[in-house]
């Protein structure tokens, strides 16, 4: 009966058009101050003590960091290095693209922000070239999707601070299948340009390809700087992200001087309102899971779960069905910490390892942001392109069918998740 009001009040709420943070906040006061005896007190102690998390922190360094990174003349580099070494090839700028966002990914840990800094610099110059605007798109919106799934990733901190899981080896288990999804993209590009003739850059010579990677190599560092510091024990992940946010000022401001002084001021105001934003969100979602865990729901839904004799083929395929539905009408950092609190009890419960389980919710956020009616990078592609969401969503099917294709493959292998940090005895 508690789920049913929770769940219903939730979403009467969010079919309003309230922000989902506000439907959060509104749903648990509603619920506590009407159906049980909790003491207000404790309401305004576990806001307080729900952001207070260690991990937490790494979310506004590395929007911080991601900020610097998109203004800072790092994704121009980044592109030109990837034109130098696949821009030969069918659909070369195109494949370049992929390669870009794969690399801006591993160092700015959102989609949103590769997406932009990528797809701002690469669209143009495609259509330039003679490739179709809806070529150019579907291509940039689903690889942007990589900023979620190749370390440092500002989701996989909200499903550790969810679920209490290691940030580090949630990050070693992208490192795979980020490469892998990457290179499925990059496959989908060149059958396409190549079965419609889609134009070829001219082969870059050697020099050409070291002077490009000597231009972009201090962007480059900072995946050596996160994963290379985390891997090693120098620094914790949260650490980690506050050494990005500094390098990433220090690089587009003193090395590659595109960002005057003057600029970072603007830099951090927007960085502050961004992470707000996700905190706000946070602290709503944390007092949902207060609620659920104090009325029991998520160890009922359990117990229901087992009791019904699922197993864990079609709990992972329920699972997924749940969460491509989510993702219809929410964006990935509501349904992580919405959705993670609820569905990690049952799968332990039912032996599933909880980073794989991390990995295969991050895919899911990967192509929820990729169709509508609320896919963030549908939004964000569509700003830059001046496409409408409807012809967007047509462009990107071919890239998001493969999307689809790999999301069942990381659901039930998963040593492609859980081999890499295993080997590194990060579990």
């Amino acid at each position: 009966m508690s789920a049913l009001v929770i769940f219903g009040l939730l979403l009467v709420l969010m079919l309003t058009g309230m922000p989902i943070s506000i439907s959060l906040g509104l749903t648990v006061l509603t619920f506590l101050f009407t159906m049980t005896n909790v003491p207000i007190e404790s309401v305004a102690l576990k806001l307080f003590t729900g952001i207070e998390k260690f991990e937490i922190m790494a979310i506004p360094f590395f929007i911080l960091a991601g900020n610097f990174l998109t203004h800072g003349g790092v994704a121009r580099r980044m592109i030109a290095f990837a034109s130098a070494m696949v821009g030969h090839w069918h659909g070369g700028l195109g494949l370049a693209g992929v390669m870009a966002c794969a690399l801006f990914a591993a160092v700015s840990g959102s989609s949103p922000a590769t997406v932009v800094a990528i797809g701002s610099v690469i669209l143009p110059a495609m259509v330039k070239q003679g490739f179709p605007r809806s070529f150019g798109a579907g291509v940039i919106t689903t690889s942007g999707a990589l900023g979620i799934l190749i370390p440092p990733s500002i989701v996989m901190v909200m499903y550790a601070v969810a679920t209490n899981s290691s940030v580090g080896a949630l990050f070693m288990a992208g490192v795979i299948p980020g490469l892998m999804l990457a290179t499925l993209l990059g496959a989908v590009t060149w059958y396409r340009a190549w079965k419609n003739g889609y134009p070829r850059l001219p082969k870059a010579n050697i020099k050409e390809r070291l002077r490009t990677f000597k231009d972009a190599s201090w962007g480059l560092m900072l995946i050596v700087v996160v994963i290379g510091g985390i891997y090693s024990g120098i620094f914790t992940p949260t650490e980690a992200a506050a050494m990005s946010a500094v390098y990433a000022f220090f690089v587009a401001v003193f090395v590659y001087k595109d960002m005057p002084l003057r600029g970072v001021p603007k830099i951090l105001l927007s960085s502050a309102s961004m992470s707000a934003m996700l905190l706000y969100i946070i602290t709503n979602a944390v007092l949902f899971s207060f609620v659920l865990a104090n009325e029991n729901i998520p160890q009922h839904i359990a117990d229901w779960i087992v009791g019904k004799e699922l197993g864990i083929i079609a709990f992972l395929l329920v699972t997924n069905v749940l969460l491509l539905a989510a993702g219809n009408f929410m964006e990935p950092s509501s349904i992580v910490l919405i959705m993670a609190p609820i569905l990690f009890p049952v799968a332990m419960k039912l032996g599933i390892d909880p980073i794989h389980f991390g990995i295969l919710i991050v895919v899911n956020m990967e192509v929820g942001m990729c169709h509508p009616p609320v896919g963030l990078n549908l939004y964000v592609a569509s700003g830059i392109t001046k496409m409408g969401i409807t012809e967007l969503t047509v462009a990107v099917m071919p890239w998001l069918l493969a999307m689809l294709g790999f999301l069942v493959l990381i659901t039930y292998v998963p040593m492609i998740s859980i081999w890499l940090p295993k080997t590194l005895g990060m579990m």
